[in-house]
């Protein structure tokens, strides 16, 4: 009796798979998986025989995956992430907590604020496994919307945002060009017109969204850009005059003060933008415990407000 693709292609055995991939030879995945070598061999030559196909090349000492094994890896990938997930829905039905709750932050949210509300909630010694991810632009909402985060902090909604994800506003954010007391444009007189701004450096943030569009805020065709990975980043940057840019007010505050900043106005309109926090909807079941514990902290004022305000405390 022949061995069905069911029976070989279990968890177990895409786990196995996935491992070799990463080790990168089965010596290694075998350390890593506490097998023996041949034991290891074995089991994968079961597979390939069964399915008729060869998975991986051997032909040098290490492991690399043909056609047809990229393939198959690819979707092992997807299918144990079900599992996990029909795994998580189960534990939640059982008691309401969910497994693990993930949470996208924007770099522009606080993050000593949401390391005050980690706490918070761990103090509690909930059974939900808490995991944080910094994201900018796009990318908060993409993670959201991917399911790779379950609450989005900090999210630029576009009109007409799809009817899964259920958004409450955050607060506005204000923006001020700003530029180190040393940069060309300190002296230069105001408004700032696009024209001068242009000839030049700006520096950005990335969107963290790996392909695609993504978002670009405040910048000029033309223009030489400095790209960073976040905000804090991008005012470092500009505190050192490697360009100029807008940048959060209540992180320039401090330094505007100092006078290691100096803001300019500009010709065109003032930036203030309006900022969410979101979630994808749970479901007739509702939001699972750990979620609408985050909800209900986000329902409060002192809360959203002291989220963007980067030097504040709850």
């Amino acid at each position: 009796m022949s061995t069905s693709a069911r029976d070989l292609l279990t968890p177990e055995a895409l786990h196995m798979l996935l491992a070799i991939e990463q080790a990168g030879s089965f010596a290694a995945a075998a350390r890593i998986l506490g097998l023996v070598p041949s034991a290891l061999t074995y089991r994968v030559r079961q597979i390939e025989d069964g399915l008729d196909v060869l998975l991986f090349d051997r032909s040098s000492r290490q492991a690399k995956a043909t056609a047809a094994g990229k393939e198959l890896l690819r979707e092992a990938s997807r299918l144990l992430d079900d599992v996990e997930a029909l795994a998580n829905r189960v534990k939640r039905v059982a008691t309401g907590w969910e497994a693990s709750l993930t949470v996208a932050v924007d770099s522009i949210i606080a993050r000593a604020v949401v390391m005050q509300l980690c706490e918070a909630f761990l103090a509690q010694d909930r059974p939900t496994r808490l995991r944080i991810r910094h994201e900018t632009l796009s990318g908060t909402l993409v993670a959201l919307r991917s399911g790779q985060a379950d609450l989005a902090i900090g999210v630029f909604l576009p009109p007409g945002s799809a009817a899964e994800i259920h958004h409450l506003p955050l607060g506005h954010v204000n923006f001020v060009y700003a530029v180190a007391p040393h940069h060309p444009l300190a002296r230069m007189p105001e408004p700032l017109s696009d024209a001068l701004i242009q000839q030049h450096r700006a520096v950005a943030v990335a969107d963290s969204v790996p392909r695609g569009q993504g978002l670009s805020i405040g910048l000029l065709g033309g223009q030489d850009v400095f790209t960073v990975p976040d905000m804090p980043s991008k005012l470092e940057a500009q505190l050192r005059g490697l360009g100029g840019g807008f940048l959060v007010e209540s992180l320039a505050r401090p330094y505007l003060d100092s006078g290691r900043l100096v803001a300019k106005k500009v010709a065109r309109p003032s930036r203030i933008a309006q900022v969410d926090y979101a979630w994808r909807d749970p479901g007739p079941a509702g939001p699972g415990k750990a979620l609408q514990w985050w909800l209900d902290q986000l329902m409060q004022e002192r809360t959203r407000q002291a989220l963007l305000l980067p030097h504040h405390r709850v």
